[in-house]
């Protein structure tokens, strides 16, 4: 990969940044990597810093850390008192809290002062229901305001929030919320997707007949008037009845709870078996998203962030937090390629969009069918753009810089749902090299480690890792009372060191690159493989539209096997296909070579849009796929089962 330089920011920038500022208060030099190493080293003073530069609402304490040396079982701000909702909720003011956009059918707006008392209201109704602190709040939601309302009501009291998004099947939800058992669960009456009305309210019936917990079902209505079609659903009410007897209420009491008290519950992928239910502590969330969002990615009050998210996907609940940097939260819900891919990039101009929020493959899909909202659209107030879910391509920074914004921050950021945040992100005060992610987050002890738990040397490619502890490490999986399975998902491989499950290098510049996850490397030869090598390079040709590669075990060894998704109308012939592997052949090594190159009609993906490469090599060796209900689109696997082509 060629080292290249596609942006640094100019001195008034970096004098202008909050972290520029953090770093004075905290009297070190304006470095990155003295001000990183300082924040691992000094965790304490570090974290305590952080609560008085971003000014958290709450009784901080004295002790900062304790049982500091271990992990899991660190305690951080073991006497402190807060509420996230409290925290998010800090201004009541005629500025703007949120706008929202349904695909180009519906557009809200919504004021600080009128969020918080929708929030009152809610609050106030959840109570009048019985729901007390440590009690579960469910939202079966697109990404409405109503869904953050819920989300704020329920954290104000107390209670533990967890979402899916609509688009998840009947039993998908089972899976998640039949382990929590919630009390109440926020609905809406159906959603937009791609220019059409899909009805949610028969799932809705199926699903609450199988959670006996759930004491009453509140509707939102969204696609159409649902007062008269609840009947069907037991124990439902319009959300408009539901707050009603408490129009009067004009304040929210916040509960002071302790800085490890549960604020959500958020859900492995599931594509290996029933999901993990993750819980997270609202002061974890709370310190470690105000952060990523004032010190890693410079957000101020004023600025109108987005993330192109549904409220099954954890950067929903990174997105939101937003508003405890006092910013204006800009809420999407529906396709993304609506008006031909440029619904998006309509939206950023007509708000002053500061940062941009998205995934990989969306990127790399607007290079596709080449976008250039360069030339098409004002994109003056954009500062930064955001990319996960997979890793960014060298060829994608190069179009975001070509042909969206040259002035930019971009950062590729990585982590997920198991920390509700990220271990390696953005750096507003260093420049951006092609391909790399910038670098380890502060107050995470990243590194990169070898087969035998030893750091990797640069450009060796091993384990990404956490040393240390971290405030949002989760505090325990749902009904894993001794801890058991937690330990087993991160701390099994290398003994008191989170292991991720990322197939990751660290870079010259003290940076990353993610080559994919851990257990979906390939190991032809006994060689380790990432994954994203290879989609890298066969991504760069026109007639692919995506692919997904998995070593097939035949005949003693691992070989590589890769399926490819073309354009409609192309068929793959022998001319293509070896274009395929002279492509992958010149660009990286002749062990990252397909031995197959197959065609398929559609490739599965999870809800957030991960495509799923454990599952594929399931099918294609005849083993069950243990919870295809987590698929956005289960059906995929069917082009995977039983290839003629792959016997031989």
């Amino acid at each position: 990969m060629t080292e290249q330089m596609m942006w640094q920011p100019g001195p008034e920038r970096v004098a202008a940044a909050n972290l520029t500022a953090f770093a004075r208060q905290a009297g070190r030099p304006a470095d990155y990597a003295e001000l990183h190493r300082w924040s691992i080293e000094h965790p304490e003073e570090f974290w305590s810093l952080l609560w008085d530069f971003a000014a958290v609402r709450g009784e901080k304490g004295q002790r900062i850390l304790a049982d500091g040396d271990r992990m899991p079982g660190a305690q951080w701000f073991p006497e402190a008192r807060l509420n996230y909702a409290q925290n998010l909720l800090r201004r009541r003011d005629d500025g703007t809290a949120l706008v929202f956009r349904g695909e180009e059918k519906v557009t809200r707006r919504m004021t600080y002062g009128e969020l918080y008392l929708r929030v009152a209201r809610l609050a106030q109704a959840m109570k009048g229901e019985g729901i007390v602190a440590g009690d579960v709040v469910a939202a079966y939601m697109p990404n409405l305001p109503e869904t953050l309302i819920a989300l704020l009501a329920a954290s104000s009291i107390g209670a533990v929030f967890t979402s899916a998004s609509p688009d998840f099947g009947v039993q998908g939800v089972r899976d998640r919320f039949g382990q929590v058992a919630p009390k109440l669960l926020f609905v809406a009456d159906g959603y937009f997707y791609n220019g059409k009305t899909l009805d949610t309210l028969d799932k809705v019936a199926q699903i609450v007949a199988s959670l006996p917990s759930v004491r009453k079902v509140i509707v939102s209505p969204y696609v159409r008037e649902t007062g008269h079609e609840l009947a069907r659903i037991p124990n439902a009410v319009t959300r408009g009845d539901f707050v009603a007897p408490y129009r009067g209420q004009t304040e929210i009491e916040f509960a002071q709870l302790p800085f490890a008290h549960p604020l959500y519950v958020l859900y492995s992928s599931g594509t290996t078996g029933v999901p993990k239910c993750i819980v997270h502590s609202a002061g974890g969330v709370l310190l470690q998203h105000l952060k990523e969002h004032r010190l890693q990615a410079d957000v101020k009050p004023g600025d109108k962030v987005f993330y192109f998210t549904t409220c099954g996907w954890m950067m929903w609940n990174w997105l939101v937090s937003a508003l405890a940097s006092e910013a204006t939260l800009l809420l999407y819900d529906g396709s993304p390629f609506v008006g031909r891919g440029r619904v998006l990039f309509d939206y950023a101009q007509a708000e002053g969009m500061t940062h941009f929020g998205t995934s990989a493959k969306f990127i790399d899909a607007c290079a596709k069918i080449n976008l250039k909202p360069r030339a098409t659209h004002d994109l003056a107030a954009l500062r930064a753009m955001f990319s996960t879910g997979s890793p960014l391509s060298p060829e994608s920074f190069d179009y975001v810089y070509r042909d969206i914004k040259a002035d930019l921050q971009l950062a590729s950021i990585s982590g997920g749902t198991d920390i509700v945040s990220c271990f390696v992100l953005g750096n507003p005060v260093g420049p951006v090299w092609r391909g790399e992610i910038q670098c380890a987050g502060l107050g995470m002890a990243v590194e990169v480690l070898n087969e035998q738990g030893k750091r990797a040397a640069l450009g060796e490619k091993g384990e990404l890792a956490c040393l240390r502890p971290f405030p949002s490490m989760p505090i325990s999986f749902w009904n894993d009372a001794d801890g058991a399975k937690y330990r087993a998902a991160y701390f099994e491989r290398f003994a008191g060191i989170w292991c991720h499950g990322d197939f990751a290098e660290r870079t010259a510049h003290d940076g990353f690159i993610i080559h994919g996850r851990s257990d979906a490397t390939l190991n032809p030869g006994g060689v380790r493989i990432g994954t994203a090598e290879i989609y890298r390079q066969v991504e760069t040709l026109p007639e692919v539209v995506e692919s997904i590669v998995i070593g097939q075990e035949f005949e003693g060894d691992v070989r590589v096997v890769l399926f490819v998704k073309l354009q409609e109308g192309l068929t793959l012939d022998e001319a293509l296909a070896k274009r395929v592997k002279e492509t992958i052949r010149a660009n990286t090594t002749p062990r990252h070579v397909p031995d197959k190159v197959l065609q398929v009609a559609d490739i599965p993906r999870t809800k957030s849009g991960k495509i799923v490469e454990l599952a594929v090599r399931e099918v294609v060796h005849g083993r069950a796929v243990k919870n295809s209900e987590a698929l956005a689109n289960p059906e995929a696997l069917e082009y995977f089962r039983n290839r003629a082509e792959l016997s031989a």
